[in-house]
């Protein structure tokens, strides 16, 4: 081994403290980067590759043929800013139900004979692959004559696949379909394809809607989507247009997986390279300024200004590199846990972190350490031979006196106004001292308000704990618990629970002295022009105000023609408060007004809140099943639940008392942890930090210490003096640090719900109260206390002959 590289080894084994600091920075950024920027390329390109191969359309629009006809829908492919345009093609919901018996894939247990499925955006298409939207087919073939029929794989059940039979349930006749292939639109332009003949026969008796699809020439953004549609509008009639999807909604919904990590992911990575770069300045710089008499005896021994410098860069970039490579596997191991259901969308497989960013986020974190270390590497082979020798480490003399001064006329114990004063005697060191107690307390600040608003969407995401008494009923409904037989009996004997009358039920409650108010939920799918999917209504009765959803803008519903739309389903339609939404099922419609944008995460975000009349003008057969129900103050909610159930036991009636259905999403979960888990890496390396200057200022101050043992000072007074001097940088760097955590937060977090197509209330952004806030302050005391405690006991600890005599 070359004598340089002795040196390197050397000075790595002796300095473990800054070796330690610098893997875990570069640990900590490296995952974070990876991770992030990883999450971005597999959740982004599975569908970019899907939409790009199929020529995918920018926007599907849906046009009613009795405001326009199909030559002036036709006439929108030249409209200004459209590249390419396929259609019109006629479009219809359909409301279907499956043969079982003749299904051809694995069936669950229990299944129906004939199960109805959700409704379907069927086109009449007879050109899978026309210049916009080249639908892919997975199985089978193309519908090529009447009572054939292609399906969605995106929209289907398992069970369903090609030799499968459906039947159109609300034609006279129900006319047979056969399913003759398993097709895949990158778009999402339909659920289904039939040809146009059999698609004119499902939409018999109702007034035709058409489709168009469109391919803009800019179409990067949601408003170049809405300068598109707002071009393919004003060249029809006014009204024609019913409705439109988005690429950028349906892309939304692949990505929205992995993509909701993405925002707060990202941030920990910046936070993590700032602190890795505040760090690795701190510590070799410490290594140059602990080891100036040993680099005066390298020099003397002959080596070259380059060599020394070289050596000083080697001994941060040896542990860092260390860092960056478990940083990148750990990345990996993480990333494919995260990545596998965005991948499965598109049946690509598990999908790995691209290989160029395994490769360019370590290189460029080690390049960043390398630059940080060059510079004091630089200034220690440029020192002098006799000047390395000679000079000792202490700071100037002068240094901080007119500070010492001043604080001296307080009446303050001397050991309080040494470690007040010391902060000045090295302002730059101090400073850096300064920014890794700010970038701790921004760690701490930012990941307590995501935890905080992670937690209100956790419960409010299912909306389940609107009511003191959850009362849920028939048909088909026995609750969440599971009937058990009677002993000596054989299961096959126990009779069925019967299916109770939801209006005895209602009944019930009503007459119940505790029962202060209660709603009924009843739910449906439904079809809204122009969204492909299922689109679930949730129609209310009774005094829902009280349980409903919160709000992010506008109002809850006050009448039977008002409609309040989860903010996903109102993004993709591209409508807004006070505009028409028409909504239809089974040939029957209505067109509600737009009152409200609700937070629902639930039904995929897909959900239009209404009154249940104007649900049953959509369903009559919509029937509530779901009661909830507020008590009177101090009434016992156990005993509410008991009386109900035994009221109707033996059917399918089931009381609960308080949030019993409330399940735990896993991917709050998951994200709540991986938050913790950062926060405590970033806090940990902040006090690292800390520790490492405040060892090496230990060091340099032992002769002094020796001088203030000598003279009388106690190893208490010796802890205080060194935990003073840092705690007072501490609680003035987190004031700052706290006030950039909640800025950051006040960023991320509504990117976080635009990653998932939805807005977030106020409330979950507005987390930080002023008693929080002043405890996150305190916060960056705390870090700097914790780094400072190990360093301040080895001084106490010191005897004062060995302190006198070091230099």
């Amino acid at each position: 081994m070359s004598a340089l590289g002795k040196v390197v080894r050397a000075g790595v084994g002796r300095r473990r403290l800054q070796s330690l600091v610098m893997m875990l920075t570069a640990l900590i950024s490296v995952a974070a980067a990876v991770l992030a920027l990883g999450l971005i390329e597999t959740a982004r390109a599975p569908f970019d590759r899907a939409f790009g191969r199929q020529h995918g359309a920018h926007l599907t629009a849906e046009f009613s043929a009795a405001k326009a006809s199909e030559a002036q829908i036709r006439g929108t492919a030249r409209a200004d800013g459209v590249d390419a345009a396929a259609g019109p093609y006629r479009v219809a919901d359909a409301t279907l139900t499956a043969d079982t018996g003749a299904a051809s894939g694995p069936q669950p247990p229990g299944l129906p004979e004939e199960l109805e499925l959700p409704p379907l955006t069927v086109a009449g298409r007879g050109d899978r692959a026309p210049d916009v939207d080249r639908v892919g087919l997975v199985k089978g073939r193309w519908a090529r004559a009447p009572g054939e029929i292609v399906l969605e794989q995106n929209e289907i059940p398992e069970f369903l696949s090609v030799g499968s039979r459906l039947q159109a349930k609300e034609l006279p006749g129900k006319p047979a379909l056969k399913v003759v292939g398993i097709a895949s639109s990158a778009s999402r332009t339909a659920d289904a394809w039939t040809t146009p003949g059999q698609l004119a026969e499902l939409d018999a008796g109702r007034s035709p809607a058409y489709q168009m699809l469109y391919r803009f020439d800019d179409a990067g953004s949601r408003a170049d989507i809405a300068r598109g549609r707002a071009a393919v509008a004003a060249a029809v009639p006014k009204g024609a247009v019913t409705g439109g999807q988005s690429y950028l909604t349906v892309k939304q919904d692949v990505d929205s997986g992995a993509a909701v990590y993405v925002p707060f992911l990202t941030a920990f990575a910046v936070i993590g390279l700032g602190l890795s770069v505040l760090v690795v300045a701190v510590a070799v710089s410490g290594a140059v300024t602990a080891a100036t008499g040993r680099i005066g005896v390298l020099k003397s021994l002959g080596f070259t200004p380059v060599q020394v410098g070289r050596a000083y860069v080697a001994q941060a970039v040896i542990p860092a590199a260390l860092g960056v490579v478990l940083g990148a596997v750990a990345a990996n191991l993480l990333g494919a846990l995260l990545t596998d259901e965005v991948a499965a969308t598109y049946g690509t497989g598990t999908q790995l972190i691209p290989l160029w960013v395994d490769l360019a986020v370590p290189a460029a974190v080690l390049a960043l350490v390398a630059v940080t270390a060059l510079v004091p590497a630089l200034r220690a082979g440029r020192l002098r031979t006799t000047q390395a020798l000679t000079v000792g480490r202490a700071p100037a003399a002068g240094r901080g006196l007119w500070v010492r001064r001043l604080l001296g006329r307080l009446p303050l114990p001397r050991p309080l106004v040494l470690g007040l004063a010391h902060p000045f005697a090295r302002p730059a060191r101090t400073a850096t001292l300064a920014g890794a107690v700010a970038f701790g307390a921004l760690a701490v600040t930012f990941a307590v308000g995501l935890s905080s608003s992670l937690q209100g969407v956790q419960s409010d995401r299912q909306r389940t704990t609107a009511g003191d008494v959850l009362v849920e009923s028939g048909p088909g409904n026995s609750g969440p618990g599971q009937h058990v037989p009677a002993p000596g009996s054989a299961p096959g004997n126990v009779p069925a629970p019967k299916s109770a009358d939801p209006a005895e039920v209602a009944a019930a409650i009503r007459d119940h002295a505790d029962t202060k108010a209660y709603y009924t939920i009843a739910t449906s799918p439904v079809h809204i022009p122009g969204v492909t999917g299922e689109t679930t209504a949730i129609g209310y009765r009774g005094d829902s105000g009280w349980g409903a959803y919160r709000m992010i803008e506008g109002r809850w519903f006050r009448g039977a023609d008002e409609v309040v739309l989860a903010s996903r389903l109102l993004q993709a339609m591209d409508k807004d408060i006070g505009d028409s939404l028409p909504v239809s099922d089974g040939g029957r419609s209505v067109r509600l007004r737009i009152v409200g944008e609700a937070f629902v995460l639930n039904n995929d975000g897909m959900a239009a809140l209404m009154d249940r009349t104007a649900l049953k003008r959509l369903v009559p057969d919509a029937v509530g099943g779901e009661f909830r129900v507020q008590l009177e103050p101090g009434s016992d909610a156990a005993a509410y639940a008991t009386a109900i159930n035994r009221k109707f036991a033996g059917t399918t009636v089931h009381a609960t008392a308080g949030d019993s259905t409330a399940v735990r999403s896993s991917s709050i979960v998951a994200m709540q942890a991986m938050i913790a888990l950062l926060a405590a890496l970033l806090v940990a390396v902040a006090c690292l930090g800390v520790l490492n200057t405040v060892v090496l200022d230990t060091r340099e101050r032992l002769h002094d210490l020796g001088v203030f043992k000598a003279l009388g000072m106690s190893p208490r007074q010796t802890v205080a003096m060194v935990l003073v001097s840092v705690a007072a940088v501490g609680l003035v760097a987190g004031a700052p640090g706290t006030f950039l955590g909640v800025v950051l937060h006040h960023w991320v977090v509504p990117d976080m719900g635009a990653s998932v197509g939805t807005r977030f209330p106020d409330v979950f952004i507005d987390v930080y109260g002023a008693g929080l806030l002043s405890l996150l302050t305190a916060g960056g005391l705390v870090i700097a206390a914790l780094g400072a405690l190990l360093p301040a006991t080895w001084a106490a600890k010191s005897g004062t002959a060995r302190a006198l005599r070091t230099e």
